[in-house]
């Protein structure tokens, strides 16, 4: 398996730290309003990735944070006359329900920046120890210069970046060493949420609550490190020379990275109008299509979103729907069992779509090409099977594209909806099953509910329920 390093601008051969194991971390939203599909692009790429080192028996430890203190969460608690933790919350809540949509898996953790404030105080404090770090009034910053390897990965020249009057920080200009150097930990500004430490009351920079995470949960040393484009720089930049720094060894083996998404060929924002969240894509489409279409382009290519691109997925996206659709209904009618010597001819033939959906992706997740092998498997099941064919035959190409398909995250074969009555009557089990105090079924009861996409809710009222 190849995949493409942004850190040495290369495909290389992908070499786990630990045999048959992946540490993955994925930089998550900051949540202070409902995900926009520009968010939803790395999730949908990067649980991608996960799911296609688990069908090559990896065991993935994937993190992907919740950044729940920042300046635009603050400013919209202010603007509603509520705490930063309650948008947080609302928002992280609402973000689960969009990736539950795109059918994006959990994470092994999603942790939030506001829980491991500890954690970032100590690997602050040991940065200042090293002579990494410095405080002045108050804030703690980064001396960059300090760090030899700093531009590594974004491939930039300090020297230039100084020409260029970059600055890495906005506020505090005049009391830093080098204009360069940024923020670890800033003092609190008033009605600001903020955390005791040994320089102010105060709250940490961005780029040290993904060291933070990633150390935590992953160790000091991680396989992949992944997000937007846009963070190479300087998000991820500084997340190296904090981690490499505090921890005296290599951060992260391969750094990947997916392109920008635009909306109708202009770069999305809120000034041209065009800035779209997943929400409002839920009402017009199923958000199966909109990971059909993320996933139509090579993750590393630039993505145009638009309403033709979006039916074009839509169509591709039933096509295989169809398929699956067909082959159920044949098989519910087969007349014959077991496998005809031709038949099997013929698995052999489709197997060679299965080695190209995984030549794809093995050659750095080219999810494009992986789609079109499982066109290729539809078109065959569509031309080789009829009426004369094997229940057998029709079960093995199913279960080959419904198989794939799953890598992909794509649900291709939709389940029976429950009826009003079943549900009721499953409710009224578990509500028995409870008052004998057999808890196990009561439980048993509610996952296979939920596996169907019931959800309960256990009120004063007594139990209530919708459809997810």
């Amino acid at each position: 398996m190849r995949l493409y390093n942004t850190l040495t601008k290369r495909k290389e051969e992908f070499v786990p730290l630990e045999e048959g194991k992946v540490k993955m971390y994925v930089c998550g939203p900051t949540v202070y309003n409902f995900i926009h599909i520009g968010n939803a692009r790395p999730m949908i790429v990067f649980d991608t990735v996960r799911r296609y080192f688990e069908y090559k028996g990896y065991e993935v430890n994937y993190v992907s944070n919740f950044t729940d203190v920042d300046d635009k969460i603050i400013k919209k608690a202010i603007e509603e006359g509520i705490s930063a933790q309650e948008v947080s919350e609302r928002y992280i809540e609402e973000c689960k329900k969009d990736m539950a949509g795109m059918n994006v898996k959990p994470a092994t953790t999603h942790p939030k920046a506001t829980e491991e404030i500890s954690g970032m105080i100590e690997m602050i404090q040991g940065l200042i120890d090293k002579g990494y770090a410095y405080e002045k009034n108050g804030t703690v910053y980064y001396r960059t210069r300090k760090f030899q390897d700093y531009g590594k990965l974004s491939h930039k020249n300090l020297d230039d970046l100084r020409s260029g009057e970059r600055s890495l920080l906005v506020t505090g200009q005049d009391e830093k060493e080098d204009s360069l150097d940024f923020v670890l930990w800033k003092p609190k500004k008033e009605g600001e949420p903020a955390w005791k430490s040994p320089w102010c009351d105060g709250r940490p920079g961005w780029h040290i609550e993904c060291s933070e995470m990633a150390k935590k949960y992953l160790g000091e040393q991680i396989d992949i490190h992944a997000g937007g484009e846009d963070l190479v720089f300087p998000h991820h930049e500084n997340e190296i020379a904090q981690s490499e720094a505090a921890n005296g060894k290599e951060f992260a083996k391969y750094w990947m990275h997916n392109a920008f998404l635009n909306i109708d060929n202009r770069k999305m924002s809120k000034s041209l109008g065009n800035f779209r969240t997943v929400r409002e894509i839920s009402g017009q489409y199923d958000l199966q299509v909109l990971r059909f279409f993320m996933l139509s382009a090579h993750y590393r290519s630039p993505l145009n979103f638009s309403a033709e691109l979006m039916q074009a997925s839509k169509n591709g996206l039933e096509r295989i729907l169809t398929a699956v659709s067909n082959l159920n209904y044949l098989m519910d009618n087969a007349g014959k069992e077991e496998l005809t010597e031709d038949e099997k001819e013929k698995l052999e033939q489709a197997g060679k779509y299965v080695n190209q959906f995984e030549e794809a992706m093995d050659d750095d997740f080219n999810t494009a090409d992986a789609l079109s092998s499982i066109f290729e498997i539809v078109k065959f099941a569509n031309t080789t099977v009829n009426d004369e064919s094997s229940k057998a035959y029709m079960r093995k190409l199913k279960e080959m594209t419904v198989k794939l398909a799953d890598v992909l995250g794509l649900i291709v074969e939709k389940k029976e909806e429950m009826l009003d009555e079943d549900i009721e009557a499953l409710i009224l089990e578990r509500q028995e099953a409870r008052k004998a105090k057999n808890f196990a079924r009561a439980d048993e009861i509610r996952d296979e509910l939920a596996e169907k996409g019931i959800i309960l809710e256990d009120t004063r009222e007594g139990v209530k329920w919708k459809r997810a």
